[in-house]
């Protein structure tokens, strides 16, 4: 949260500047977790150092599993799976981590934020000039095709911060053919964001989650019973 916080002010410090504002992409990912090829994430595990018995496990782990579907009382047939790597298990998001670490910017006005398949493009951008912004979603684009991950268009949303006054409006983004949608808030990271930079929306969010359990707190309470005293 500390590195969030010191972004945060580092983008500040960028809109204080004239003619400037910034383009934040809140990347979606179609089933991240089920698109891992083992084989590739082997290479990139070797390529990071790690133990050669550890990357044959994981291999191993994520190879010709098997699976099926139970719905009441009807089962699916058993399918032998090699592809992905299996929902709710703890080592999921690490992997998927390891998988993605080679996808990173290329230029220093923008920041690629990741966090397990929570992915963020961060573009802070001066004179209207956005060709690093848009070279580098041409980057992600093409880097997720190599890699066998597919980007979700229709649920990948953008925000636009700008201070500026009567700013003309801005070219929309496109993302695999589809135009992206302009949003005046985010969920990130339990954090709600707002293209003015304000905290009262994530405060009054905060504020309904302790009011929750405060109630819950309170109602055991009253149900519970009293204390005897048994000295």
């Amino acid at each position: 949260m500390k590195s969030f916080e010191r972004l945060i002010l580092s983008y500040l410090k960028h809109l204080d500047s004239p003619g400037s504002y910034a383009r934040i992409l809140f990347v979606h990912f179609s089933s991240a977790f089920n698109t891992i090829v083992p084989a590739l994430l082997r290479d990139k595990l070797f390529q990071l150092n790690v133990p050669d018995s550890m990357c044959n496990w994981i291999t191993d782990f994520l190879t010709d599993r098997r699976q099926f579907v139970k719905l009441e009382t009807h089962v699916s047939d058993l399918q032998h799976i090699s592809t992905g790597s299996p929902q709710g298990c703890v080592l999921s998001p690490l992997l998927f981590s390891l998988y993605t670490n080679s996808c990173t910017s290329g230029h220093q006005s923008v920041k690629l934020l990741k966090f397990a398949d929570d992915t963020t493009l961060i573009c802070l951008i001066s004179d209207e000039d956005e060709s690093a912004y848009r070279g580098e979603m041409d980057r992600l684009v093409s880097w997720c095709s190599m890699n066998n991950l597919e980007l979700n268009s229709l649920k990948t949303v953008e925000m636009i911060v700008d201070f500026r006054k009567d700013p003309a409006p801005l070219p929309p983004v496109i993302l695999c053919d589809s135009p992206v949608t302009s949003v005046e808030s985010f969920r990130f990271l339990g954090t709600t964001i707002t293209k003015k930079l304000k905290w009262e929306q994530n405060i009054r969010s905060l504020t309904k989650k302790a009011q929750e359990r405060m109630y819950f707190l309170a109602a055991a309470e009253e149900v519970s019973p009293p204390c005897e005293d048994v000295g």
